[in-house]
């Protein structure tokens, strides 16, 4: 379950800098007749991406009616939520530094346009989380059927974020951004090798790929997997005390590289000396050191 509850508190954790970034702004501008089209639009983007879980989950559950088609459906969905986390996590480390004042920009044309330009700009930059999360919870969540930990760890995550982003906006706490999407990035990353190995061995099952029954090894008899911290591990790496040779040859292909590379310091950009000046006006200051939103003037 910790990992479904990384998964809503890093999403939400997001939407919420992002929402808290457009808010400020309309407060700081004197647009507070404009705040109920922000919220109009982050309702929506959030209605959609429940409904958008709903329609995965009914899809795996009551639309596929042979066990090969639903193993499948589960593989792709695995192979799909990987991409996803995976383009996350490098976009936000990447565009963590201008995320503010781009925002700030894209809010102050649309005001310029009208009230639905501005619920449209709420909805496109909440909808694109709630998605990302319903994928990924549907494909870390996958073999808890009939378990509702899962679901209660994911907006146990998403509660935590909207605490934090509000305390942010109101100045009661301070939190260290750059480690914190440094950390549950990297913790991130090895929840997606558990997808991207369960998904191979739904390929597997599904008879897409071979080998289900070529066993990389078998620590069973050391790693129970009726024991609590077995249970632990599955839930959260998915690791597996008998995984197949194409599962482990998966899971560290994925792994290794990609955790070397999101672990590896960027390049900072040539002249960049110093946080963007937006970034701070709008309240919220990117996640490079200790941020402390103050947005109310």
């Amino acid at each position: 379950m910790f990992a479904t509850y990384l998964i809503g508190l890093r999403e939400g954790l997001e939407a919420t800098l992002v929402v808290s970034i457009l808010v400020a702004f309309l407060v700081k501008s004197q647009r507070r007749d404009r705040l109920p089209q922000v919220w109009g639009g982050v309702g929506l983007a959030v209605a959609l991406s429940v409904l958008f879980g709903w329609l995965i989950e009914y899809t795996s559950t009551s639309l596929l009616a042979r066990s090969e088609d639903r193993e499948l459906f589960e593989a792709v969905t695995s192979v799909a939520a990987v991409v996803f986390v995976t383009w996350m996590i490098f976009w936000m480390r990447r565009a963590a530094r201008t995320i503010a004042g781009e925002l700030r920009g894209r809010l102050t044309e649309a005001l310029a346009v009208g009230s639905l330009a501005v619920a449209g700009m709420a909805f496109l930059a909440v909808i694109r989380e709630g998605l990302e999360t319903a994928l990924i919870f549907y494909s870390a969540a996958q073999g808890a059927a009939g378990d509702s930990g899962p679901l209660l760890a994911l907006l146990a995550g998403i509660a935590s974020a909207v605490a934090i982003g509000v305390g942010l906006y109101f100045s009661a706490l301070r939190i260290n951004l750059s480690a914190f999407f440094t950390w549950t990035g990297a913790l991130l990353i090895l929840v997606a090798a558990g997808i991207l190995k369960y998904g191979v061995h739904d390929f597997q099952e599904a008879g897409v790929l071979p080998g289900l029954n070529d066993l990389a090894f078998d620590i069973s008899a050391t790693l129970d997997p009726s024991t609590w911290y077995a249970a632990l591990l599955a839930g959260m790496f998915n690791v597996t005390p008998a995984p197949s040779v194409l599962e482990t040859v998966a899971w560290a292909a994925y792994a290794v590289p990609v955790l070397a590379l999101f672990l590896r310091r960027p390049a900072s950009p040539a002249g960049a000396t110093a946080p963007a000046p937006s970034a701070a006006a709008a309240g919220v200051t990117e996640p490079t050191g200790t941020a402390s939103a103050s947005p109310r003037a």
